[in-house]
């Protein structure tokens, strides 16, 4: 069976499922799926390097912002 974001097992029932990757320096980048929905991916463009951030309502899931911060370049 195929579960939700892709992970191994389902999630409990009022759970939301996630998944972060990290990506590995730039040859995969990161990405955040949120209750089978991609947040953020290269394919959406709206990654970057250092912290990518997706913030998110917890009681309905819905997604409200995202952002990155470089901490590279100070």
């Amino acid at each position: 069976p195929r579960y939700k974001c892709g992970n191994q097992k389902s999630c409990p029932q009022n759970y939301f499922a996630f998944k972060i990757i990290s990506g590995a320096a730039n040859v995969v980048g990161p990405s955040i799926c949120f209750n089978d929905v991609i947040l953020m991916s290269s394919v959406k463009n709206n990654i970057g390097r250092g912290l990518n951030i997706a913030l998110v309502n917890g009681t309905s899931g819905q997604l409200l912002k995202t952002d990155t911060f470089d901490m590279y370049s100070g």
